[in-house]
């Protein structure tokens, strides 16, 4: 993947974030086996919105209805006063909550206190990505994407269809820029 393909997927991501994030893509994606088009196409579209095109590695937090949500729930392991906020959305698919942040920690460094402790690790550009490939895999997104069902793969990240036209606005995007690879 370059530089060139995602800023034809996200017109408005930065050149330099463009710069930092890809050569990461490059490395993670194929060891979480993001590595056809289809898969590679529905991956890009999803961070390119969670992400905001690759400018928010930390949810914005205000806190919405939403946010304040996250408080208590005990489906995301946020058993504690302040976890809602502790453990937002990080990453570059947004990865919420602290029995999401253990796992992941496991995961990626072998310790699951690592982002426990360290929660802000997750919005540097390598564990963004790496992060982000780790959900990926972990909830059986490669195998919707090769089915092509973009819907699921959205309700698995999201919940729901938040952001729905402009999830499928990217895929389509990337679609054209990775098939002309």
């Amino acid at each position: 993947m370059t530089v060139e393909q995602l800023r034809h997927i996200m017109p408005l991501a930065k050149k330099t974030a463009l710069e930092v994030f890809t050569p990461y893509l490059n490395e993670f994606m194929p060891a979480y086996q993001i590595n056809t088009p289809a898969r590679q196409e529905a991956f890009v579209a999803q961070i390119a919105h969670e992400s905001g095109e690759l400018r928010y590695t930390r949810e914005i937090w205000g806190p919405t209805a939403a946010q304040k949500g996250y408080e208590g729930r005990k489906d995301l392991g946020n058993v504690y006063p302040g976890d809602g906020k502790r453990f937002m959305g990080r990453g570059l698919i947004q990865v919420t909550g602290r029995a999401n942040y253990a796992a992941c920690s496991l995961a990626l460094t072998r310790d699951p206190g690592t982002f426990l402790n360290h929660p802000d690790l997750l919005s540097t550009p390598m564990y963004a990505v790496q992060s982000a490939c780790w959900f990926w895999e972990d909830r059986g997104l490669n195998e919707l994407a090769d089915a092509g069902d973009f819907r699921r793969i959205t309700k698995k990240i999201n919940g729901g269809l938040n952001g729905w036209e402009e999830r499928v606005r990217y895929w389509e995007l990337a679609k054209v820029a990775l098939t002309a690879a």
